[in-house]
């Protein structure tokens, strides 16, 4: 994960990564296949079904506090991991400026359902359509607390490594980002109680 996030998937050897492991080439064959499997692997290393990820926060008898602390805690569990979880994070990075087709796969089949459900538990919340654009706003808005946290982790260990050097420390942004999510929600509830609904312009329109 680690030469593959720094030097990308064509600049990546497999001799380097054989040497990298203390085995030899030929174990990359024997597990993986090929190079490109191995990269598959490694891509995957912090993937999981995103139905389980889903079931922790897209329940029909969880407050909007509970869905939220469930979306965040899956998103934040690989923090958990510590280097591990900066490396695959920079090995994303690097999928995303030399692509090799999984990241467009890793958006369809896992950030897609995961986004949608999101969307859900918030129409459902505050009363609007789930496939509005302003639920899909809210939502993105919302998982961007976190993706800043995840992409942003390099800076934060920079200028305020208190902030990450623990569970307890993960746990506190958990808590955090989940009483902020609640006010962006609050936010968005007021501003659809002060806009007026398609079905009563349609009623004054006649």
């Amino acid at each position: 994960i680690r030469l593959f996030a720094e030097h990308g998937y064509a600049k990546t050897s497999t001799r380097e990564l054989a040497q990298a492991a203390g085995t030899n080439a030929a174990a990359i064959s024997y597990y993986f296949g090929d190079k490109a499997g191995l990269y598959r692997a490694a891509f995957a290393q912090q993937s999981s079904d995103p139905q389980d990820n889903i079931a922790l926060y897209e329940q029909p008898h969880f407050t909007l506090r509970q869905s939220l602390e469930g979306f965040y805690a899956q998103l934040l569990a690989p923090m958990q991991q510590g280097e591990i979880a900066r490396d695959c994070m920079r090995l994303w990075c690097r999928e995303m400026l030399e692509p090799t087709g999984l990241w467009a796969r890793e958006i369809d089949q896992n950030i897609r359902p995961e986004h949608e459900a999101l969307t859900r538990v918030l129409a459902r919340h505050l009363g609007a359509p789930d496939n509005s654009d302003d639920m899909h706003r809210l939502a993105f808005s919302i998982a961007s607390l976190a993706l800043q946290h995840m992409v942003g982790a390099e800076v934060l260990q920079t200028l305020r490594p208190q902030l990450l050097e623990s569970p307890h420390a993960i746990d506190t942004w958990l808590a955090r980002m989940t009483d902020y999510a609640l006010a962006m929600a609050d936010v968005e509830r007021r501003r659809l109680a002060k806009t007026p609904s398609t079905v009563t312009v349609q009623r004054q329109a006649q």
